[in-house]
């Protein structure tokens, strides 16, 4: 396949798990959780009598620039069987956004969700590809300039990428336009001291696909052996037969592996 028809495949795939699961679950969608156009979020919620559920975040790829909470509702068709909560989060994507409102809204969405469903049990987040950065980035907050602390009990990080210096020449930084300045602070394997402050009981998860390409593998593998030397909880998971567009699609399958993992992590196995 070219490379454009891997990506329409990609998104067809995405699209086709978020239109199963708005006609399984009970949705709240356009939710705002700021001021701004973009920002908003939709919610996939299980038909339960039970109060206190699981939820995860969940942060889309796209280099961002790609992608919107739209394709963003696939995972929740395995885990709304189990009672989790299956927020999609949208944010401005380039050239409308750049990289500090990117980051800034996706911090204030998860103190949003916190703040309207106060009966979680847990809060986990999943981010695959540029939505694996932005998650980091949420882990690596320093709370004190928001009015709540979430505590985050476990994250999913998904073929991301956590040093965002190489792709200042590629074309992905054209409509970004980021300087080396805006790289380097919004850059998760620099801010490992404020993510050991912030989201220390945090059990994270680096997955990586075994066809990612040579950069893809390489920057997780630099980011969990970072994370690991500095003490946190966190492991490695480099899936077999997968590349870096079906690692994420196969969440819509409860007998996926990540999503075994992540059902675990939450005490829904």
């Amino acid at each position: 396949m070219s490379a454009d028809d891997v990506i329409k495949a990609h998104v067809k795939a995405l699209k086709e798990g978020t239109e199963r699961a708005r006609g399984l679950a009970q949705t709240l969608l356009n939710v705002p959780y700021g001021e701004g156009d973009g920002e908003k979020l939709d919610a996939y919620i299980p038909s339960t009598n039970s109060l206190d559920l699981p939820l995860v975040i969940y942060l889309h790829g796209g280099y961002w620039q790609f992608l919107s909470k739209e394709e963003s509702g696939f995972m929740a068709v395995p885990l709304m069987d189990k009672g989790v909560v299956v927020v999609a989060v949208g944010y401005d994507i380039a050239p409308k956004g750049n990289m500090d409102l990117m980051v800034s809204q996706v911090r204030r969405s998860v103190v949003s969700v916190v703040q309207q469903y106060s009966h979680i049990s847990g809060l986990y987040l999943c981010g695959h590809s540029a939505g694996a950065h932005l998650a980091a980035m949420v882990l690596s907050t320093d709370w004190s300039q928001y009015s709540i602390t979430p505590q985050i009990k476990g994250a999913f990080l998904v073929s991301g990428i956590y040093d965002l210096l190489p792709i200042l020449s590629t074309y992905v930084n054209e409509p970004l336009k980021m300087t080396e300045e805006v790289a380097v602070r919004n850059s998760p394997s620099k801010l490992v001291p404020q993510l050991k402050l912030s989201s220390s009981s945090c059990h994270l998860v680096v997955a990586v696909a075994q066809n990612d390409s040579p950069e893809f593998r390489k920057q997780s593998e630099e980011y969990y052996k970072t994370l690991e030397e500095s003490g946190l909880n966190v492991t490695m998971e480099d899936v077999p037969n997968t590349d870096h567009f079906n690692i994420i699609e196969q969440l819509v399958d409860g007998d996926y592996h990540l999503t075994k993992l992540l059902l675990k992590m939450m005490g829904k196995s």
